[in-house]
């Protein structure tokens, strides 16, 4: 385990522990991820925190009045922590360590769900409710769509694939044929 990916962890730990304390862990999930995602997609902003021309008190003044009220407190100190010591490039790797200790402690799961159509609410909480059940946790579902499917599901819930798709039953009976010649 690199040295970058601990230093995430210990602040994906503190972070999850003040969200624990004050009840707001998927608020904090959500607005981490709204954060990531501005930073990756932003190229003037990584230049921006990259900079070592400019100061990190000005760094996070510039990052508090853009984020001021979008997201809570904690996330704003973890920030502010990250860019002060120059951990800035750490973001992505805290997020994936804040998801992991919720997954865990939350006894939850993120599932990809592969079909031919967006899939309903109700159609997504029953996939949710089945497959959690075989993999005893409560899932989140991903739904995307898929037409090369053909028809049916692929659930990925970590790194288990369940296939009920119809091109993969038939990828498999060919599979099967050739396995007999």
């Amino acid at each position: 385990m690199s040295r970058d990916t601990v230093v995430a962890k210990r602040y994906a730990k503190a972070l999850f522990e003040v969200a624990t304390q004050e009840q707001k862990v998927m608020e904090v999930e959500e607005e981490l991820k709204a954060v990531v995602a501005a930073f990756a997609g932003d190229e003037m902003i990584q230049k921006f925190i990259a900079s070592p021309n400019i100061s990190d008190a000005s760094k996070f003044q510039v990052l508090i009045e853009s984020l001021r009220g979008r997201v809570s407190a904690p996330v704003l100190n973890t920030i502010q922590l990250l860019v002060e010591r120059g951990r800035a490039d750490l973001f992505h790797q805290l997020l994936e360590g804040y998801l992991k200790m919720e997954e865990d402690a939350l006894n939850i799961a993120d599932a990809k769900v592969y079909s031919t159509y967006k899939l309903s609410e109700q159609e997504s909480a029953a996939v949710a409710e089945q497959f959690g059940a075989r993999v005893n946790r409560k899932l989140r579902i991903e739904n995307i769509v898929d037409p090369t499917l053909l028809g049916g599901l692929k659930v990925v819930i970590g790194d288990t694939l369940f296939d009920g798709s119809l091109s993969g039953k038939l990828d498999r009976l060919e599979k099967s044929f050739n396995r007999r010649v």
